[in-house]
């Protein structure tokens, strides 16, 4: 006598963890199309896991690099602008002083180039307190106000900080975001003191205000020179930064891109490979579905008849 023994409870839950692994899996692969992503969650690969929130780590530094390095170049390139413009009027300056060394000329004739000093001498003040892209003083160091002021006698006078503030860029490397007015407007003068181009101009301006004033004048010219000399080292200096940010923002670039690769690889999700799995995964789904509603609708009785 032949016994058969089935179990219907035991094929049903076989059945539903069978269908609902496949679902599973087919469900994962198709988050993985749409995100991209291999991994759901850390669990499915630790090492993997915590290598991508190290790189994840890296790309938000990089990207306050980023703004730190735009800020630098923003202000550098505005300083680099206001001493173009320094450059012209300090030309200028020279060409006046050059004219104020003639011994021929007449009160109105001096009279004249003193005022243009004096319209040089508040442009080159209206510069030297330019602003950053912050509203913050240009040339003013790290102090927040004006980097020159008048005295009580008319003289350009530095008012802002000694230290110009340093933005890092990443891997150890920073930048200066600009030079203190003194850096590239003082100097020292043919006497052999402290001075810087404002105050040349304004002594010239009141010379020739005083009286003929040719002495000063031929002595204004070699201190104009020795000004423009330090302002193109300062506008030399200026452009070295910017191709320092341009050098460094290339090398962010390229480690972001590895970086990149580096996820993908990681953990990327292969387009091809993916949708395969997801295909075959379906394909066994839609089998095992069919199989069970077939084998569900069979009856013991059926096989006796």
């Amino acid at each position: 006598m032949i016994s058969i023994s089935t179990s219907t409870g035991a094929f049903f839950e076989r059945s539903r963890a069978d269908i609902k692994s496949l679902r599973g899996q087919a469900e994962a692969l198709q988050q993985q199309l749409s995100s991209g992503n291999q991994l759901s969650r850390s669990s499915d690969n630790p090492v993997a896991a915590s290598r991508l929130r190290a790189l994840s780590r890296l790309d938000a530094l990089s990207q306050v690099d980023t703004a730190n390095a735009d800020r630098a170049s923003a202000d550098l390139t505005l300083a680099g602008g206001a001493m173009s413009d320094m450059a012209d009027a300090i030309v200028r300056a020279q060409e006046l002083a050059t004219q104020a060394a003639s011994s021929t000329l007449t009160g109105d004739q001096r009279s004249a180039i003193a005022a243009e000093l004096d319209q040089l001498h508040g442009n080159l003040l209206a510069l030297s307190n330019a602003r950053d892209s912050n509203g913050h003083a240009l040339f003013g160091g790290e102090g927040t106000g004006d980097a020159y002021a008048l005295d009580a006698a008319g003289k350009a006078t530095y008012v802002g900080s000694a230290q110009v503030e340093e933005l890092p860029l990443g891997e150890g490397q920073s930048v200066s975001r600009s030079m203190s007015g003194p850096q590239f407007l003082s100097f020292t003068g043919k006497g052999g003191t402290a001075t810087d181009v404002m105050g040349t101009i304004k002594a010239l301006s009141d010379a020739l205000k005083a009286g003929p004033g040719t002495a000063s004048a031929i002595d204004a010219l070699a201190d104009l020179k020795t000004g423009l000399d330090t302002l193109t080292t300062g506008q030399t200096v200026i452009g070295s930064r910017l191709n320092w940010i341009e050098v460094t923002t290339d090398r962010r670039t390229a480690m972001g891109e590895l970086r990149s690769s580096e996820q993908a690889d990681i953990g990327g999700a292969d387009l091809a490979t993916t949708v395969t799995r997801l295909q075959e995964t379906l394909t066994v789904l839609e089998a095992s579905q069919a199989s069970f509603s077939r084998l569900a609708s069979l009856s013991l009785f059926d096989q006796l008849r």
